[in-house]
């Protein structure tokens, strides 16, 4: 595959000069609290600026509207803007910015709905701008896409750092010579794909950058104000990135944070759980930034923004140990606290006297949230969760048996002063309630971990409490993942939404059924039910054993779940 910096490398710093994109990041969970900024669009931008492009962004996920339709729906943080006022956000946007060559739709595979409906809306207001997807949603989808969303003119697939500057020029291109005569210049190979469903289309195929190093910053000023006024940015950073009860997140922490960043040290992970896809994050392939690089972005964003916490939203922080190493003196010396992603088998080290957790400690790390999913070894042996963690056996607490890795990786993380937060997933293929009582049990002894030596009575240990995530995702069947091919997940996505897969490779055909069923990802947090209201359960629990245990979870009362 021909990677796309071959393709840009003669292309100069004006080549993109006068060229206007506009970018436009969809909505996630309406419950929730914002407080992750995207910094897929923000890398995007800056990099296109590198060329020349003139670039401005519309973020459709920071509004949350308080007034009476959000009451009635209980939403407490606000609504998402309508589609009518999202209509008028844009008049305005490009009424004040120009009309654009080239608009960009980011976004999960669970915006669906949202980039069908605001990709109409921009055909409406600029039939002539260059419309293109990226993101998770066109990764895992691709070409089917085109026909769901007939308006998209492209779609970036995978990282699109160096092929979204091929995209640009492209609609320049188009937009200065017209697309046949564009097509006849030869200019536009090799992404455009011909014509689907009688449009020309194009398919961008994007690889990691040659040097993560080398990136521009994020474009975050360009977040700092909307066309009414609002401060953006200044809004996501005074949300926490974590452990605020009102981001209605899974994270929990004992410590509060003021002002709060986010950014990526790698990409990609060299683990292979089955029921995870990162497409645009280059799946297994790992790759990380320097400890250099990671430090002098840390300081920019205390001194231009006045963080008192970083969140590195990596999928594994923790793969290289060296890296860490190195991190130690840098960010000891920005006196800042910080947090990130990793796995108990990593934190527990149980093979390395030298332990990474302690070295991350002494570098300012106060926060790791861990992906434990499971606490029964035939459930994480399901999911593919790796050999460290399968291998190293169980030890009994109680009268469960708990991974060794997790209970070492839970006690070093305490030892280290790090709080260690895990999200788990109920209802996986395979899973018993006896199971699913095994990760409550482990919760439960988390609780008791943390809350050692502290009177009930006490603030201490009411923060101690609360620290410990108690929210239990339901598992959910992505397109691409392993998961996705499991039989009893083909069986009940075939019963519950008619979708059809192939015989040879088990992936599902992408018809009109899966997109109904994609439609429905929209929250994490939901209970999927086909047409005939069947709730979508994996596991080997039965319909009404499962839903009294989701039932349980969602009212805070989990532990009732170990007396089912």
């Amino acid at each position: 595959m021909l990677h796309p910096s071959k393709i840009i490398k003669e292309f100069g710093c004006d080549t993109l000069d006068g060229v206007k994109i506009t970018l436009i990041n969809m909505p996630l969970r309406e419950g929730a609290i914002p407080n992750t900024p995207p910094l897929g669009p923000a890398l995007i931008a800056a990099r296109l600026q590198e060329f020349g492009a003139k670039l401005s962004i519309v973020d459709l996920n920071i509004y949350r509207k308080k007034d009476a339709e959000a009451k009635n729906k209980g939403l407490e943080n606000g609504r998402h803007l309508t589609l009518e006022e999202v209509r008028n956000l844009l008049t305005r946007h490009f009424r004040k910015h120009g009309s654009p060559d080239m608009i960009g739709l980011s976004g999960l595979i669970t915006t669906l709905r949202w980039q069908t409906n605001v990709a109409k809306v921009l055909k409406e207001l600029e039939p002539d701008s260059f419309l293109v997807s990226g993101g998770g949603l066109a990764t895992e989808i691709k070409a089917p896409l085109f026909t769901w969303i007939p308006e998209l003119d492209g779609i970036i697939i995978g990282e699109g750092d160096d092929v979204v500057i091929k995209t640009a020029f492209d609609a320049m291109i188009i937009k200065r010579n017209g697309l046949e005569s564009a097509k006849n210049s030869g200019k536009l190979q090799p992404y455009c794909v011909g014509k689907i469903n009688k449009k020309n289309r194009f398919v961008y195929l994007g690889q990691r950058p040659l040097d993560l190093n080398s990136l521009p910053l994020p474009a975050w000023d360009l977040f700092e104000k909307d066309v009414q006024g609002f401060k953006i940015f200044e809004r996501y950073l005074k949300a926490p990135v974590w452990g605020s009860s009102k981001t209605k997140n899974s994270s929990a922490t004992p410590f509060t944070m003021e002002r709060s960043a986010t950014t990526i040290s790698s990409r990609g992970c060299p683990f292979k759980c089955k029921f995870c896809y990162r497409g645009t994050q280059g799946q297994s392939n790992y790759g990380g930034r320097s400890a250099q690089n990671l430090a002098e972005e840390v300081e920019w964003l205390i001194q231009k923004y006045g963080v008192d916490f970083v969140g590195f939203n990596d999928d594994n922080f923790m793969v290289s140990r060296q890296r860490i190493k190195d991190l130690v003196p840098l960010l000891k010396n920005l006196n800042i606290r910080w947090g990130t992603h990793g796995r108990l088998d990593e934190a527990a080290d149980i093979f390395n006297n030298n332990r990474r957790i302690d070295l991350m400690a002494e570098a300012g790390c106060v926060y790791i949230g861990f992906g434990g999913e499971s606490a029964h070894i035939e459930v994480l042996e399901r999911m593919n969760k790796g050999k460290s963690v399968i291998s190293s056996g169980t030890v009994p607490v109680d009268e469960y048996n708990f991974p060794k890795v997790y209970v070492e990786g839970i006690k070093a993380s305490h030892q280290a002063g790090i709080h260690g937060n895990c999200t788990w997933i109920m209802g996986y293929p395979g899973e018993t309630l006896e199971h699913l009582k095994t990760t409550v049990a482990f919760i439960k002894w988390q609780e008791e971990l943390h809350t050692g030596g502290l009177k009930p009575s006490s603030k201490e240990y009411k923060t101690a409490i609360n620290s410990v995530n108690k929210s239990i995702f339901v598992a959910t069947a992505y397109p691409g993942t392993e998961m996705c091919k499991e039989k009893v997940v083909r069986q009940k996505l075939t019963e519950n939404f008619g979708i059809i897969f192939y015989f040879e490779t088990n992936d599902p055909i992408f018809g009109n059924q899966l997109r109904e069923y994609i439609l429905e990802l929209d929250d994490a947090s939901k209970i999927l039910s086909g047409p005939s209201g069947q709730p979508l359960n994996f596991s080997e629990m039965s319909d009404d054993i499962f839903l009294q245990a989701c039932e349980y979870i969602r009212n805070n009362e989990i532990f009732k779940i170990l007396d089912m």
